[in-house]
């Protein structure tokens, strides 16, 4: 590897994640970009990079920053507030979107409801569809995550170790979502992720030398995690072979490949095998495989006092009697 003084490497830092945008074509002229913004190490180097890119190479690309506040004490507040000191440190307007505001829970509610195992997967799937409402809100054409090369890793094993194929074609794609788009009006919000292959190391080191502010706390909730388990594994891997994290970006790549080619993907315009149609949710209208989608049923489990039932097979007949709830209260008298 060569040896680079910090404004050298941050150069290179910055033509990687370039060559990665027109490589991949994650942007077009005159794109809205929503940017989602932890105040995290990572979505603050992307909102960094982002603006010097956008002006050093003419992207032509309307840059928004894009927070959900889960309504963690003692973590999401603060964060926040690092946030909205990087929206008058780039310039780059702010929009916020709250569990509290759109569920009527907020996240450490929802755990005292839950407890402490499960919260995990509530704030998954509300976090992403918050994001998708705020992306909505800006008319924002895509968003952009700060996913790094040791967060895709992770989730490619992560897919692996749950035997989720579907999940696994998807989690190394340099561009996801938009399913529906133009059929549903909850089609979804592409995402895309610039700095996918980007070592989350040099991440921390761009940050550092650039001397950028980013909130560096754990979420408090997150010890309890299953993901902790494979990040562990990647940190292993990588001591023991330092490419081990771009290899097992590459084994999802190819097994992915594989599977959409047994598939018959694209052969014939059909659908390939395994995979479900998209459709709007009958109760919020965003985009789901089910006729009720997962944030809808978890809702229902709150809302019901029994968010248990949401997470096991007993989310379908909760999801079922939520449908007909759904049905009969729009009936006309």
């Amino acid at each position: 590897a060569a040896r680079l003084c910090r404004e050298c490497f941050a150069r290179a830092f910055e033509d990687e994640a370039h060559a990665e945008i027109v490589r991949s074509g994650l942007f077009r002229r005159g794109d809205r970009v929503a940017v989602g913004a932890s105040g995290g190490k990572d979505s603050t180097v992307l909102a960094h990079v982002l603006k010097t890119l956008n002006e050093r190479h003419g992207y032509g690309l309307e840059l928004f920053l894009l927070s959900v506040d889960e309504g963690i004490k003692g973590y999401r507040d603060d964060s926040l507030e690092t946030v909205k000191s990087n929206e008058k440190t780039y310039g780059i307007p702010l929009e916020i979107v709250s569990y509290k505001e759109l569920y009527g829970w907020s996240m450490d509610e929802i755990v005292k409801a839950v407890g402490a195992k499960s919260n995990c997967t509530f704030c998954g799937v509300l976090r992403r569809q918050a994001l998708e409402r705020g992306a909505r809100l800006l008319r924002a054409d895509c968003i952009a995550t700060g996913h790094n090369a040791d967060d895709v890793a992770e989730t490619v094993l992560l897919n692996l170790l749950r035997g989720d194929a579907p999940r696994l074609r998807r989690c190394t794609a340099p561009r996801t979502g938009g399913e529906g788009g133009e059929q549903l009006p909850g089609g979804a919000v592409p995402r895309v992720k610039p700095l996918r292959l980007a070592y989350e190391k040099e991440i921390v080191m761009y940050a550092y030398f650039l001397k950028l502010e980013y909130f560096s706390t754990e979420c408090i909730y997150s010890p309890n995690a299953y993901r902790g388990w494979t990040r562990d594994l990647v940190k292993q891997l990588e001591a023991a072979r330092p490419r081990s994290i771009l290899d097992i970006i590459r084994s999802g790549e190819q097994m992915r490949f594989q599977d959409e080619e047994r598939a018959g993907a694209g052969a014939d315009g059909g659908s390939r095998r395994g995979e479900q149609t998209a459709r709007a949710c009958e109760r919020c209208g965003f985009m789901t495989s089910q006729r009720l989608c997962k944030a809808c049923v978890l809702l229902e489990g709150l809302n019901r006092g029994t968010p248990r039932m949401a997470l096991g097979r007993q989310g379908e007949r909760l999801a079922r009697d939520a449908i007909a709830a759904t049905a009969q209260s729009s009936t006309p008298a």
